[in-house]
């Protein structure tokens, strides 16, 4: 059982996916796209992705604000979660992101990747640490069973 990580942004999806023990994430690629508005394209290669890697969940990023509030960027997240489930057939489970984009770059910093190529895995380097996060959550709740 795979899980897949998403960091769902304006125009690009960074893509992450976990080990079939999900114990680990790896970054995959990022899905650009012309305009906010066009989801069609994005989500057929992820349904190729969910084939190919044999996908049984998705872990979504969810940008709420410092304060937990939700703004726009959230609102518009939810609805990329109804389109996925609706055309995947898969739980899209909706996972706290604050901070992640933050903490990729800080991560390609410290790994001595230049400015101008970090701006092409920042994405994957999100979704990574969305996954991630939320395999270990999983992983300290099965624990304190």
């Amino acid at each position: 059982m795979r899980l897949l990580g998403l960091d769902y942004g304006t125009k690009t999806v960074g893509v992450a996916v976990s080990d079939p023990l999900q114990i680990t994430a790896q970054p995959l690629e990022t899905i650009t796209r012309k305009s906010a508005g066009k989801l069609r394209q994005t989500l057929a290669r992820i349904e190729e992705i969910i084939e190919e890697y044999q996908i049984d969940k998705i872990i979504l990023g969810y940008p709420r604000n410092m304060n937990h509030t939700t703004g726009e960027r959230a609102e518009a997240c939810e609805a990329f979660q109804e389109a996925l489930e609706r055309r995947t057939g898969l739980e899209v489970i909706l996972w706290d992101e604050r901070l992640t984009t933050v903490e990729a770059e800080r991560v390609l910093m410290a790994g001595g990747v230049r400015r101008e190529n970090r701006k092409a895995v920042i994405d994957q380097m999100a979704a990574v640490l969305i996954l991630q996060s939320y395999m270990e959550a999983v992983q300290l709740s099965r624990r304190e069973e």
